[in-house]
This record gives structure tokens, sequence and C-alpha cells, in this order.
């Protein structure tokens, strides 16, 4: 029952997959009628993302003259901001808009929302990987709810995020911080957080890069990476999060610049334009059938041995739908006509690639173009920013070793001794300290030589009862040890070693690497007032470090390391009016509870309403068990037994009502194909989900896989994970993939014991 149930949730994401390719007759009839108004050319130009603004020696440069031109000349589909203010942006679009023939489709690389790219005004969201150390999945969605929220209120469609690689080489010089961590779980967890925020906001969002970037050593904007995997290894791990993405119903996906043989040995052909890449893996293998965009065919990766025509081409016949970035359009038009006139390209396949971009554009609310509003667009765009850094910034903080228990949380009386590297200036962290802790502040910038560091160690050994050493402002990729000199490192292992110091790092966490034996160390991911902020209330204890390492930076500090116990306050408890609560309306959990204990749904439960960190109501009620005379109390520990059920399944469904996608009065054989021709067929929602539909109340797998002494049968298992083996069950202890189909169709196979209407609890 609970497997035929959880599969029900499936269906948001089902739904999900046609938002963009939702067929109508209203659909329908307008991309007809935009393909039939395009010449051949026009066309072709459908497929081209163009470069709207960039940096220049200068700073910020607009090639509004350029796009203005393409626009006009061969009606091109798409543009892609970069640098600019939000303003001056919304006024292009406007304008292009305004002119274009077909509408456009605006894009951004902005997988830290708008910020990312408009960085004079509008304030970024925290890099992916800080995302990483969070352990609450719900904060990660918010983030990619308010990015969307950007997008849609700026006039973008898509935006090129989530990025998926998984980082599993340190040193890598393109993704780094910009994944969300070495797990491949945890990846596709928070990538799927991040698009569904995107998505619901009606935006497109973008899961790269395919088929994974996270294991090179080579930045692809100047050469071709190299990864030597098998695609065993490949199908294990990189590409897990994209599978997992493409089964949420992500609307696109962009094409990485990488050579992998076992993919594709060509020589010098990048996957993204590699046929065995994009159509025999992406499209006949893993089944995706949206928007595929090639990453920048201005990349060395590529253009240093396809010109920018000829990579044009080349992208088309290994399968994509968009060029993003071809260079020389014309040029690029040029030889796709060439390419259909030599049989190279197939025009019809071209044809459908265009309507399927003016499908997604027509459910991207592009047949009915909005004009975007100026007025408060900076307050729009930061509106909630701020708030969701804070939260991330709390929860992110990963305290990975604290010897001196005794001074963290700081104590009032004591002796502090700010020290802070990288710095030259007082900054938030500096200031909270000296105000309101007494603390003495010290700087060190990465300019300093050795004589500064020692004219401040001299100053401190053995004068403070506590060291504070903020470490600051360095790189945020690992080249040259992310910036980070020598003087700067023998300052910072001197107080370790001298002192009761403190090591707190503000930035990537790669760089932990240089601290690893340090008594007191905790990692802040961003270096910023509101991160800075979050580190001094840490400090001073007003809350717990919950974040976990997303990776693993030496053999003392691997992925998932956090400690989460040290420092806990217990909730206060306060009267339900000090936080906006009515006491009246919480009156009525009493006979919520007791008609439940009277209705034999429960023997007992214990009811706790918590709101602001502050406990305003906690009772208990019934007794222990039906047959027992012992009461339960507050402190009572229970079984929680079918949470999801409740917590996941009811939720979806519910949401599914709500949203008229879902008829309760309908059967499982309506919704789930796999069940038809079976006993389940034919069951109706509602009974099911009131427990009354007959079905068996627990299938024993287990015992098929274990021996006469409950030690686990060696073919089911294997301790290390693999192709064959990739389903986690315990620690060290992987089973048989194929076992998971094997327990679907004992769930099939069952039989429906009890008469249908009879509750079964």
């Amino acid at each position: 029952m609970r497997f035929i149930l959880c599969l029900i949730i499936t269906l948001p994401s089902f739904l999900n997959a046609q938002q963009f390719y939702k067929q109508t007759d209203a659909s329908q009839h307008w991309v007809d009628s935009v393909f039939n108004s395009l010449t051949q050319q026009q066309r072709i130009a459908q497929l081209m993302v163009v470069r709207e603004s960039g940096i220049a020696s200068g700073g910020t440069v607009f090639y509004n003259d350029k796009v203005e031109g393409l626009i006009h000349d061969y009606n091109i589909g798409s543009i892609c901001l970069f640098q600019g203010g939000p303003v001056k942006q919304a006024n292009f679009i406007n304008y292009f808009q305004q002119m274009a023939q077909t509408p456009l489709m605006v894009c951004i690389d902005g997988e830290t929302g708008l910020g990312m790219r408009m960085t004079d005004s509008v304030y970024k969201f925290p890099d992916q990987l800080t995302l990483g150390a969070v352990q609450d999945a719900a904060i990660v969605y918010e983030v990619g709810k308010a990015i969307g929220a950007q997008c849609k209120r700026e006039g973008i469609q898509v935006n090129y995020a989530p990025v998926i690689d998984i980082n599993n080489n340190p040193n890598n010089p393109i993704i780094n911080f910009r994944s969300f961590g070495e797990d491949k779980y945890r990846v596709a967890l928070f990538g799927t957080q991040i698009m569904r925020g995107i998505q619901e906001t009606n935006v497109m969002a973008c899961a790269k890069h395919f088929p994974g970037h996270g294991d090179v050593s080579v930045d692809s904007h100047l050469d071709l990476p190299i990864i030597t995997k098998s695609l065993t290894a490949l199908d294990s791990l990189e590409l897990y999060p994209f599978k997992t993405l493409f089964n949420e119903g992500i609307g696109s996906v962009m094409i990485a610049h990488l050579s992998i043989p076992s993919i594709d040995n060509t020589p010098h052909l990048p996957t993204s334009l590699s046929k065995k890449n994009v159509t025999d893996l992406l499209r006949d293998s893993l089944n995706f059938q949206g928007i595929s965009f090639t990453d920048a065919l201005e990349m060395q990766g590529v253009a240093k041995y396809f010109p920018q025509g000829d990579a044009a081409v080349q992208s088309l016949v290994a399968g994509n739908d968009m060029l993003c970035l071809p260079g020389d359009v014309p040029m690029a038009i040029q030889k796709i006509q060439t390419a259909i006139a030599n049989n190279i390209l197939d025009s019809n396949d071209i044809n459908n690639r265009v309507k399927k971009v003016l499908l997604a554009k027509y459910n991207l609310g592009l047949n009915n173009i909005g004009y975007i509003n100026t007025n408060n667009l900076y307050e729009d765009l930061n509106k909630d920013v701020s708030t969701l850094r804070r939260k991330v910034a709390q929860n992110a903080i990963t305290l990975l070793r604290l010897k001196d228990t005794a001074l963290f949380p700081l104590k009032a009386g004591k002796k502090i001794a700010y020290v802070g590297i990288g710095i030259s200036d007082t900054n938030t962290l500096a200031t909270f300290l000296k105000i309101e802790g007494n603390a003495d502040v010290y700087m060190m910038d990465y300019s300093d030589d050795a004589s500064i560091g020692d004219s401040i160690f001299k100053h401190i050994d053995s004068n403070y009862d506590a060291v504070i050493i903020g470490v600051h402002h360095f790189n945020k990729y690992p080249a040259k040890n992310f910036g980070l000199t020598l003087s700067a490192l023998d300052l910072i292992k001197n107080l370790q070693s001298s002192t009761h110091a403190l090591t707190m790092v503000f930035g990537n966490p790669y760089v932990l690497k240089n601290f690893c034996d340090a008594d007191n160390l905790i990692e802040c991911y961003e270096d910023d007032p509101i991160f800075e902020e979050a580190a001094f209330n840490w400090l001073n204890g007003d809350f717990t470090a919950a974040g976990k390492l997303p990776v693993t930076v030496c053999d003392a500090f691997h992925y998932g390391d956090g400690i989460t116990d040290i420092g806990l306050q217990k909730l206060q408890e306060a009267k339900p009016i000090e936080v906006g609560l009515d006491s009246a309306k919480l009156s009525i959990i009493d006979s919520l509870a007791d008609d439940a204990i009277a209705q034999h749904a429960t023997p007992s439960c214990v009811v706790l309403v918590a709101k602001d960190n502050k406990i305003v109501f906690n009772k208990a009620y019934g007794n222990i068990t039906y047959n027992s005379n012992e009461p339960a109390t507050t402190q009572t520990v229970y079984d929680l037994a079918s949470v999801t059920k409740i917590s996941a399944t009811t939720l979806a469904i519910m949401k599914l009502y709500e949203e008229g996608k879902l008829d309760l009065h309908k059967t499982l054989g309506d919704y789930l194909p796999w069940v038809r021709g079976t006993n389940k067929s034919n069951l109706i929602l509602q009974d099911v989900l009131l427990h009354q539909a007959g079905l068996v109340a627990f299938i024993p797998f287990y015992k098929e896989i274990i021996d006469a002494k409950g030690d686990p049968k060696p073919r089911y298992f294997q301790s290390y994970p693999d192709s064959d083996f990739s389903v986690h069950v315990a620690a060290n202890m992987y089973i048989r993939n194929d076992y998971v189909d094997t327990m679907f169709s004992r769930i099939l196979q069952s039989k429906l014991e009890l008469p249908k209407k009879i509750y079964l609890q």
C-alpha cells in the first residue's frame, strides 16, 4: 500500500514535464501561424541565442546595435543577458520585443539570481556550494522560487540554472563553488528544489552542464577538458542528477564542451557537438525531449577546433535545439543552409526543432508579450534576497571542531582579540566584536609582509582569553591556493598553536585544507555583512550551527561533517498572544485530540506548538496504550510510523486536488498505467486514502533476501555502489537495482484481503 501511494506523488513531476510543451488547439494555431510566416533563414535564426551585453576593458558593454540588426535582418529567436543594470536591461528588452517579428526568448545565466550578472544594483543569492551545506531542502526551494520571481519581473523566460555538476575534483577551475557539492543525491535533491522553485513561476530552468562538468581540471572557456571515465562510471555518478531532474520535469538542458572518449572517441569533438552524446545518450537513452542548449559556442573548448559557422552546423547535427552565442550569426545561418542543401541536415528535422522552440515560447507566455514596468524595479528584484541570505547563512554555517567548549559561546568579561586576515578596514564582524564584545581588533591584508604578522602575534600571544581569527577576501577559485599568502598562513598557524583561537573561514570551503589541524574551526561560506553578522550571532550562542560540509577537504574533514549539538539552546515558553497566536483557537486542539482517542485513532498523543523559537502550547493526551492506565506525558517517546503517507502523499494529493488535476473518485488505473490489468486498477483513490480499499497492510519483502540466520543474502547486496547496485539501503549496503522491480511486482500480485469499505489501521 505504501508503495502504491508513494507513486501517486510522482504525478506533479509528470505534469510539470508538460508545462512548456503542452499542446492545445490555441498553442498549435499560434505555432503554425508564426512558423508559416518565417523564411528558411528566419526559421534557422529562431534557434540562435545572441549575447546582449558583456564586459570589455572599459566595463560593461551593450551590443544593442548588433542585436537590433540581427532582429531586423534575421528575426533571431533569443537573446542572453549578461552584465548591465536591470532598468537599462528592461528598457532594451522592451525595445527588442516591440521591434521583433517573433517574440524573443530572453535568457540569463543566473545561478545565483539576477545579482550574479546585474552586480551594480541587484544582490545575489548564495552560491550553490553554500546551499549545499544547508540541511533543509525547503530553504533551497525558497531560493529557487525567489530567483524565478526575479526573472519573471525582469521579463526573462529562461534561466540557465541550476548547475547539477558533481564537484568531485577540488581543483576544478570552472565549476567548484557553483556546484551543490560532491554527493550525487544532494546535488540531485537540491537541483530539483531550485528547478521547482524557478518553474513554478513559469520560468524555464536549465540543467547544466550535461553530461557532467565536475571532474575536470581544465577550464572549457580556454580549452577542451578531457574526462576518461567509463560510461558505467558516468552513469553511476555524473548522470544521476541529470536523470533525476529529467524525471522531475525540467524544461531544458545545457550541453557541456567536454571530450569524453567513452561516449564519443572522435578526436577534439566536444560533447556539445557529438551526436552520440546529444542524440544517442541524451535523447534516445535518457529520453529527454525538452530543449537542449549548447554551452557558449564562442568558448575555446569548441572554437579552438571548430570555426564559428562549423560549430553551429555540427551542433545541429548532434541534435541540439538552440545554439548559444554562435558568434557570426549570418555565417552560421549560411553554413546551416548549405548543410541542408547538401543533406547533411534534414530540413524537416530543423523545422520540428523550430516548432518545439515556438511551442515553448507560447507556453512561456510570449504569445502575449507584456511591458516591463521599471517603476520600483530595484526594490522588487531585491525584496527577498537579504531575508533568504540570512536564512541560508544561519543554516549553512558549519562547526567542524570545537575543543575549547568553555570559551564558546563567548562569555561576558572575557578578554577577546579579533584578527581579520585579508582585510585592511574594519568589517561587520570586527565591528560587532568591538562594540558588543569589547574586543581588540587587528588586521593583516594579503599585501602585508611577514613583519606585520609577527607584530600582531607579539601583541596577542598569551594576552587574551579568546582569539577570533576571521579569514576573509580570498579567491573563490583554487588557483595559487585561493590567493592566501604564506605570511598570512604563518600568522594563523602561530595563533592557532599558541592561543585559545577560533578560526572562522568566510569563503569557499575547499580553503579549509589549510586549517585541518585547527583545534577550533568553523566554516561560514560567504563574506558579506549578512554572513558575518550570522557568525557573530553564533559566537554569542544565539543559534546552533546546523550546516554540514558539502565536500571533502582533507583527511580530517569529509563530506557531511559538521557538529550540530554544541550550544543547543532550549526553546523558551511564552503565551500565545506574545507571538501573535489566538489562545481560543489553540484550545480547539483539546477536542480534536480527545475525539481522536475516543475514536481509537490513537491511544495517546502529544501536541506542541512553537512560533518564533517560543513554545506556546505543549500538552499530552491519553494513555500509553489502549489497555494501560499509564498516562502519556510531554516526555513520552513515540515511534513515528508511516509518516510519509501524511507528510508527503496526502499533501501532494491535496495540492493536485486543489489544482483540479486529480479526481478522488477516479481509480488508480486512471492515473497509474502500470497497475492496469491487475486487481489494483479499479481501486478508488478516496478509498485508498481512507485505508478502506482492501490493500494488504504489510508485505515482508525482506524475508526473500535474508537467510535462515537473518543475514542479507550476498546475491542481493554488496558494500559499495556501482551500476548494478546503486540503491542505498543502509550504511555500506547497496541492494540490486532490479529488486525494486521485484517489489513492485509483489505489490501488484498481492491479494485484496479485506472487504472494501472496512478501515484498516
